[in-house]
């Protein structure tokens, strides 16, 4: 349970890894592209998309899956001890799409960040401005209410003992 706990946060990190540098570039993918197809089918230069960068989840799937599939059989030619389970090698898969997508998240909010940072030092600062307008206003309304306090003549009423002394109580 450990290692595969211990895979699963590497995949995760793996997987917002691949993500992160297929965002900057595609050169095998666009490789596997030129190979692939013919010169009428191939991606247009403009075009973005990687193994894993702007993919659908059923094609990330496959990709993942099949990069991990040749890993496991590398790594059992390489060592032949049996660490290459069926529970490991699905939590590399699900760690690894956790990743991108969390990696696909992190860059659409920091975009969404930088787009509105204007806007947002605006809001901020006219909050800013508005609640020093309100201490201001209640600064002014405590400061008329201790006049009125104090402006409002006491009159010269009778105790409490003299009240009752009146009622005859005392």
């Amino acid at each position: 349970m450990t290692l595969e706990l211990i895979v699963f946060i590497a995949a995760i990190l793996f997987g917002a890894l691949i993500y992160w540098r297929e965002s900057h570039g595609n050169k095998l993918y666009r490789f596997f592209n030129k190979i692939m197809y013919s010169k009428e089918l191939q991606m247009k230069p403009t075009d973005k998309t990687g193994f894993v960068y702007q993919q659908k989840l059923l094609i990330r799937i496959v990709f993942i899956g099949f990069l991990f599939i040749i890993g496991i059989v590398i790594t059992r030619f390489l060592i032949p001890i049996d660490i290459a389970t069926i529970s490991i090698f699905a939590s590399m898969i699900v760690g690894t799409l956790i990743g991108t997508y969390l990696a696909n998240f992190i860059f659409k909010s920091s975009e969404v960040i930088e787009e509105k940072s204007d806007s947002i030092e605006d809001m901020v600062s006219d909050t800013i401005e508005k609640g020093k307008d309100f201490i201001e206003d209640l600064k002014t309304k405590e400061a008329e209410v201790i006049e009125e306090i104090k402006e409002a003549p006491k009159t010269n009423e009778k105790s409490a003992r003299e009240r009752l002394k009146d009622k005859g109580l005392l």
